[in-house]
């Protein structure tokens, strides 16, 4: 049975996509078989991540290891049952199909509320939500008074986490292990990181999440997305000397890839 891990947030530009990708190949690199999914239907970033890279290999002519990208079955309307939901049962079976064969299924969602993120976050065994260092995006999970110190209660994604949450108990599922990921983070020492870090902490222990280090903001990520490419591949394409920004985002992911406590998974990449 596959270890299923969402990659979710209800607010564009949190770096989603490149998490996603990255942790995807990182798994592939250490041996495990990882299929993975794009549900925002409209945007298809990670998709098209993934259709840059295959393209990219192909014209290359490497074999480098990755994740097998997949687009949702389409589902006749004639054959569903009074009340089923079509995106429902695309996001059903899909998963059905590549449960058996696979180690890890990760799932993009969109930046937005939609049906299937909704499901998808029901079906999660890990959470991963990469978030800003903002209060902007910080919002997206909590509300706070003006002075940023005090949380005045839980927003839209949190309550959808709660939900789906609530549903994995019903049917009898194991908890979701939810991790936030600060992302995109300067490199200097502000108030406001400051401000962000105790926010996220004091949320994490009432609403029940794991916080964990995700990227800094490196120009290497926008360079990276044309040619599908992820930091792991860097030395394969010919890059012998990385420099030393490079070296630290590495750091970076095994960082972030150890923090999830995945099982079967040491990090070794």
């Amino acid at each position: 049975m596959a270890h299923i891990i969402v990659v979710g947030n209800e607010k564009g530009g949190a770096g989603k996509s490149t998490v996603s990708m990255h942790v995807a190949t990182a798994l592939a690199r250490m041996g495990h078989k990882v299929s993975a999914l794009d549900l925002d239907l409209r945007q298809r970033t990670f998709g098209r991540y993934c259709e840059n890279r295959q393209s990219f290999l192909k014209d290359s002519g490497l074999d480098l290891p990755s994740p097998h990208c997949h687009d949702l079955p389409e589902v006749d309307a004639d054959d569903l049952k009074p009340g089923e939901n079509v995106y429902d049962q695309r996001l059903s079976a899909a998963v059905a199909e590549l449960e058996p064969s696979n180690d890890f299924i990760l799932i993009d969602c969109p930046g937005s509320h939609t049906r299937l993120s909704q499901v998808a976050h029901s079906l999660a065994d890990t959470l991963i939500t990469p978030l800003n260092d903002s209060f902007i995006d910080f919002d997206l999970l909590a509300h706070t008074d003006a002075s940023g110190d005090k949380i005045t209660g839980p927003s839209v994604y949190s309550e959808m986490v709660w939900n789906a949450r609530q549903l994995r108990s019903k049917a009898g599922l194991p908890a979701i292990d939810w991790i936030v990921v600060r992302n995109r983070m300067g490199a200097q020492r502000m108030v406001n990181k400051d401000k962000m870090e105790r926010a996220i902490q004091n949320l994490s222990k009432r609403i029940g999440f794991r916080v964990a280090p995700g990227f800094n903001e490196r120009v290497i990520f926008r360079e990276l997305f044309p040619r599908g490419l992820t930091l792991l591949d860097l030395k394969d394409i010919g890059i012998k000397q990385l420099n030393i920004s490079n070296i630290a985002a590495r750091q970076e992911l095994r960082d972030l890839v150890k923090s999830l406590k995945l099982p079967g998974v040491d990090a070794d990449f």
